[in-house]
Parts: C-alpha cells; sequence; structure tokens
C-alpha cells in the first residue's frame, strides 16, 4: 500500500501503481491538509469574496464573478468545454499513472478540493477504473487541462472509461465497479484540471524506462564488442579518472564487469589492431552521457509529481489564509528534461544502429560470415533488421526536436507562453519504444556472431546475456521469419529481463 503524503512519491511508486497494480491511500497528514484548504474555499463563496478561479470564470474570463448559486453549473461547464482533447487515448497504465499524479499533487493540500474527491480518485485506482484520455491536446501550460479535464469527467459519472479491459461510459464504469460518481462543487473542476500530471506522469514512465534501457545498452553493446573482437582497453579505469563525469565512470565499469574474464577477447590481446571504431571505443562516453541527461530527468520529474501545480493555490497556517495566484501550472521544467530525455535515448539508439551495421557488414566484422548467416546469397539472414533499426533512429531524429522551443498563446493571448511539455514527454515515450526495438536488434545480432565465436567463451555478463537471449531465440540456421524474434527480444529489453539475466546491480549515475 502506497500512502500519499506521507513521504514524496518516486517514479518507483508510479510504476507500482500503474503497471502492477498497488493500492493506494491518503496519509492522516494529506487529510488534514486538504480539510484545511477547502474550509477557505467554503468560506470564500459563503463571503460572496471574489477570488480567481474560486467566484470567477476562467482564463481570460477572469472578470466574470460566478454565484454561489452557479457554481456546480460552472464545474460541469468547465469540464465539458476543457475535454477537448483528440487522437489516441493514453494506455491504461498511463491513465492510473495521470490519475495517481493527480491525486499526489492534490494531496500537498493547495489546491482547495474535497477530501471526498481526491479519495474517489485513489478509488479508481484502486478498483481499476481508468480514465479515457486522449493523447493530443496540451499545450503544456494552464496546465494538462484538456487531457486533465478527461480525467475528471470520469469522477462526474461522464466521458468514458475501461473497466477490467472493456472501454464503456463512465456511469457504467463507476456502476460495475461501486463507486459513486462525484458532484464536483466550486473550485474542483479547476482543481482537478489545472496541472501538469500528464505530462509528469507520461515523463515518469518514460525515465523509469530509460534508466533500464541505458543500462542494457551496455550489455549488448559488450556483446558486439566481443563479437566483433574488440578490445576492454578502453575501459581502463585510468582513463576514465582523467575524465569525471559520473555516467561515464558507471558505464565503464559496467562494461569492465560485463566482459570479465572473457576469452575472446584474450584471444586476440596482442593482435596489430591499434584501437577500435567509435561505436565500441566510446561506449562509456556516449552512454554515460546520455546515463547523466536521464538521472537529471529523473530528478526533475520526481521534483515535478510532488509538487502543488495548481492556479490559484491556497496557504492557510490556521490563523490566516491567502488565495494567491501564480503560474505552478505552467511545465516549462518537464518539458526541458523531456526534450533532453528524448535526445539522450536517440543517442543510445544511434550507437547501438552503427555496431549492427559493423556485424553485419563483412568488411566490418572480423571474419564473421556476411549478414551473420551461412550459405548467404541464398540467405540474406540479418541483412534487412539493420534496416529496421537504421529506420527507427532516423525517426527518432525527427521526434527529438525540442518541443520546448515552440509556443504558441492561447485564451485570448492571457496565455502567452506556453510549454508543450506534453508533445516532448510523448516524444521521449516513442523515442524509447523505438530504441527498446534497436537495442533488441543489436542483442539478436550480437548474439548471432557470438555463435560464430564459439567454443570461446564470453565474459562473465556477456556470456549470461547470450544465454538469455539463446532461451528464448534459436539461432538462425537458414532463413526464416525474424521479425517474431525482434519482438521476443524487445520485451526481454523493456521488461529488464535482459538485464536481470547478467545479474548486474543497478550502477545509476549519482548527479
Amino acid at each position: 500500500m502506497i500512502e500519499l503524503g506521507l513521504r514524496p512519491l518516486t517514479i518507483q511508486d508510479v510504476v507500482q501503481v500503474a503497471r502492477q497494480g498497488e493500492k493506494v491511500e491518503l496519509a492522516q497528514a494529506a487529510r488534514s491538509r486538504i480539510t484545511a484548504t477547502r474550509k477557505v474555499v467554503d468560506d470564500t463563496i459563503a463571503a460572496g469574496t471574489v477570488a480567481y478561479g474560486i467566484s470567477t470564470g476562467f482564463g481570460a474570463l477572469k472578470n466574470k464573478f460566478i454565484s454561489a448559486a452557479d457554481q456546480t453549473q460552472l464545474q460541469k461547464n468547465f469540464l465539458s468545454s476543457h475535454a477537448v482533447g483528440v487522437g489516441p487515448a493514453f494506455s491504461e497504465e498511463v491513465s492510473r499513472a495521470i490519475v495517481l499524479v493527480s491525486a499526489n499533487g492534490l494531496s500537498q493540500g493547495h489546491s482547495g478540493v474535497r477530501l471526498q474527491t481526491v479519495q474517489t480518485m485513489l478509488e479508481l485506482l484502486n478498483k481499476g477504473v481508468h480514465p479515457v484520455i486522449p493523447e493530443k491536446g496540451s499545450v503544456g501550460a494552464s496546465g494538462d487541462l484538456a487531457p486533465l479535464a478527461h480525467m475528471a469527467q470520469v469522477l462526474t459519472g461522464n466521458g468514458d472509461a475501461i473497466f477490467k479491459g472493456k472501454r464503456m461510459t463512465a456511469t457504467d464504469a463507476l456502476k460495475a465497479a461501486g463507486i459513486t460518481p462525484l458532484v464536483l462543487e466550486a473550485k474542483e473542476g479547476l482543481g482537478l484540471s489545472n496541472g501538469t500530471a500528464a505530462m509528469t506522469a507520461v515523463g515518469a514512465l518514460a525515465v523509469h524506462d530509460s534508466e533500464i534501457l541505458a543500462e542494457t545498452a551496455d550489455i549488448t553493446a559488450a556483446m558486439s564488442l566481443e563479437a566483433l573482437m574488440g578490445t576492454d582497453t578502453a575501459f581502463d579505469e585510468r582513463i576514465h579518472g582523467t575524465k569525471i563525469h559520473p555516467g561515464q565512470h558507471a558505464v565503464a565499469a559496467h562494461m569492465r564487469q560485463l566482459t570479465k574474464e572473457s576469452r575472446i577477447i584474450a584471444s586476440h590481446r596482442d593482435c596489430d589492431r591499434v584501437q577500435d571504431a567509435y561505436s565500441l571505443r566510446c561506449i562509456p562516453q556516449v552512454h554515460g552521457a546520455s546515463r547523466d541527461a536521464i538521472a537529471y530527468s529523473r530528478r526533475v520529474v520526481e521534483t515535478e509529481m510532488n509538487s502543488a501545480t495548481d492556479n490559484p493555490l491556497i496557504f492557510n497556517n490556521g490563523e490566516k489564509s491567502d488565495i494567491l495566484s501564480g503560474g505552478n501550472f505552467h511545465g516549462q521544467p518537464v518539458a526541458l528534461v523531456m526534450d533532453f530525455l528524448g535526445i539522450a535515448v536517440a543517442e543510445l539508439g544511434n550507437i547501438s544502429e552503427r555496431r549492427t551495421f559493423r556485424l553485419v557488414d563483412p568488411k566490418l566484422n572480423e571474419g564473421l560470415p556476411a549478414f551473420l548467416i551461412q550459405d548467404s546469397g541464398l540467405n540474406s539472414g540479418y541483412m534487412i533488421v539493420q534496416y529496421t533499426a537504421a529506420a527507427l533512429v532516423s525517426e527518432n531524429k525527427v521526434l527529438a526536436h525540442p518541443a520546448s522551443v515552440d509556443s504558441i498563446p492561447t485564451c485570448a493571448n492571457q496565455e502567452d507562453h506556453v510549454s508543450m511539455g506534453t508533445i516532448g514527454a510523448r516524444n521521449a515515450a516513442q523515442i524509447i519504444d523505438n530504441v527498446q526495438h534497436v537495442i533488441a536488434i543489436e542483442a539478436l545480432c550480437a548474439a548471432q556472431a557470438l555463435d560464430f565465436r564459439l567454443p570461446l567463451k564470453a565474459g562473465n555478463g556477456t556470456k549470461k546475456a547470450h544465454d538469455c537471449v539463446r532461451q528464448n531465440v534459436p539461432h538462425v540456421q537458414t532463413d526464416r521469419p525474424i521479425q517474431p524474434d525482434i519482438l521476443t527480444c524487445r520485451e526481454l529489453v523493456k521488461s529488464g529481463q535482459l538485464l536481470q539475466s547478467t545479474q548486474s546491480q543497478s550502477i545509476q549515475s549519482a548527479t
């Protein structure tokens, strides 16, 4: 059970709830905060005080006073007018992550929603009701308005939801799960929608997946290094002692661990090749830089998901209360790191594809058969899998264009700078998906190549990785459908199974 408001929410918490169905509840401290600030909202409405977002319209309509009698209709109108997302829906796991991150932001006790509202959000998670949230429509400031409005609608029995794998109306889903629909009161439509939970939730899962992917990229790189008769000299600790980027040190140490006691490397220790190509020799420098970028992304995303990202924010110390308008809904911090994360992971794919290219090219692969297949010509072997890798890394170059450098004014120029952070997060997630396939392709090719190096033993870690691949995908003797092998190996990469097979402990950079 994860208790919101007791300690900072972590990315691992998000993964446990979104993917593993971990239950969630509110800590007593969070309940007290939520109740205290809700009283401020109720008192403001009762007094007829003008306060943005509580007794007024929204955005450019901030000067329109809304009476207490119209508050329920205002919330209904707000969600109806703001739930305008388009495109495919986020996956169920992303939907769960959005609900969790949103609830955690509200648990900070500065948004003024009712305790009942946050508890109903947790009921959605605990009973498996997943709002259908279209991916497209957020500009990443004024919060993720469109996606979060779709989420909030489900609390009221409007919109659609997924329950037990079936899409249905929210009314039917809530009824089937035994959840009572809410009638939202003052400030709640805005409080539920005016935050960065969508981009942050996508970002949290993306950071988690990228961490697994970065370490797995080291493994496939080590397999390729050995298969290509490369040297481990480039990973010597003395070299990396002269350049103190933590990610570089972590990767060099990981490569030494993976290739330890390699009989393949020992077999050509005194050969006349002076040094390897960059895609082998510069693995610590390239992979390490991506590791550092991923570590930075983790810090920013975890900071954001433990923040109050609503507007206005309510502060109540028991004696005095204030309602303050600001801009915590602006997703610039997440926007920048999602662009950075996408670029960092794209580079893992770029260098991996270059190693795959070397493995299949008989002019570069140190005596391995052309395209890693016996009787090439009659058989094409792994020729075309490199095309797939090339297509994916080229697609990533388009997706890696920074979303955060764009801004289009909205809301009659009241909101004249926006972050496009949700676009950046979605792009980063797609890049990660693509690179999982690219790394899977390298794993397939490197395993095939290592077969040809037998009976020479690979390193301690690379042998275990090779065994993992072979337990799931057989050696290619003659041409057969390879696409299923790619999908199988991609699952080994994505799930962390290939990483776990090496019994490598996570060597995350400490930046």
